[in-house]
This record gives C-alpha cells, structure tokens and sequence, in this order.
C-alpha cells in the first residue's frame, strides 16, 4: 500500500470530501488520481482527485506586487509558511473486510482523517473490481469538467492495467462510457475528444 501521506481533511459529505494540505506536499496529488482514506483496519474510502485549490494570503499579495523578489523568498514563502492549498475529492466507492464496492460510502471519512495517493495496484484492484460501476458517481457530477476528469483519471488506470497485463481494460472502458452517455450526445462527443488527445486508448 501507498503510505505517502497527501493531507488531512478538513471537511466531507455522503459524496466527497475537502482535503488540506501543505505546498510541499503538492508532488503526490494530481487531477484525476485516484486516492484512498483509511477509516480503520477493515475500511477505507476511495475518490478522485477533481480540483486543487490554492488560496493568497495578505503577504502573497504584498509579494506579488513587489519588484524583483529573489526566488529565495518565493521558495521560503511556498515551503517554511502554511500556504493555504485544498484538494476537492469525489467519492466513486469503498473497501470493507477486502472487497471494493463502486458504491458511495455508507459513512464519510472523519475530518483529520488521512489520505494517501494510490499504488498502481491500489488501482488496478479498484477499477477492476465490478463492471465499471464507480463512472456514475463521475457522470452525474454536472458541475465538474467530466470529459477531462475521466480523461486524467483513464491516463492514470489504463497504463497500470495494461502494466498487470490486461491491455484491454482501456477499450473496455471507453466502450463503457459510449454505453453510459448513447441518450447524452455532447456529453459523449465532449468525453472521446479529451481521451482521443491521450492517444493511450485504442477506439
């Protein structure tokens, strides 16, 4: 298991959750990752990673008007101070005495509750797991970039699926999605063109 500490969390519902983390801290997490939040030995979440938001504070402010700030400074600023940075995490299912489920979790994680990026595996054994079922929590997130969200998220899963040595998994995936979105045509158009430009996926 991946045991890379991204943050902690700051506040979360039945759907997702707000993560708090440090500037320094920022290497691990990317849009679209898939990421997990242990809740005990038997139990633990699952989301991607949907957006990451990085607050200014008033000496940001007085920084960035200021003429010729050495890159020392800028570096001290983002590493020694507590840059305020949030990571916005959708859920798309759970673990419970080791099996997956691509369900929402039947209760939320706690705040202060750490999260951890997935390992490859991690990943492989959740998109695995079922028949696509976690793609509804992301099609019905209206207010989220959906094409690219599923883009970034395809990115990440189907080279380790085809590392595991299921090569296929990608097509079906994107065979899935045309399922999923054959009654939402731009939804559908919108979603293939962003995965198209991986050039990962074999249509």
């Amino acid at each position: 298991m991946s045991t890379i500490e991204i943050g902690r969390l700051l506040r979360s519902s039945t759907t997702g959750c707000i993560i708090g983390c440090r500037v320094s801290q920022l290497s691990a997490p990317a849009f679209g990752g898939l990421v997990r939040i242990p809740l005990d030995e038997r139990y633990q979440v699952f989301g991607l990673i949907y957006d990451i938001h990085i607050d200014d504070d008033g000496l940001v402010r007085q920084l960035v008007t200021a003429e010729g700030v050495s890159d020392e400074v800028i570096l001290d600023n983002r590493l020694n101070r507590n840059v305020p940075v949030e990571i916005s995490v959708l859920f798309t299912g759970y673990q419970l005495d080791r099996q997956i489920m691509h369900l929402l979790p039947p209760r939320p994680p706690l705040t202060l509750d750490a999260i951890y990026p997935c390992s490859p595996q991690e990943i492989c054994a959740f998109t695995s797991a079922g028949r696509f079922g976690y793609f509804r929590h992301i099609l019905r997130a209206a207010d989220l970039p959906v094409g690219e969200l599923l883009a970034a998220h395809l990115q990440q899963a189907a080279p380790a699926q085809a590392e595991a040595g299921r090569p296929e998994w990608g097509k079906a995936a994107a065979q899935e999605l045309i399922t999923l979105l054959r009654d939402d045509y731009p939804t559908l158009m919108s979603a293939l063109a962003t995965i198209a430009e991986l050039r990962i996926l074999d249509f």
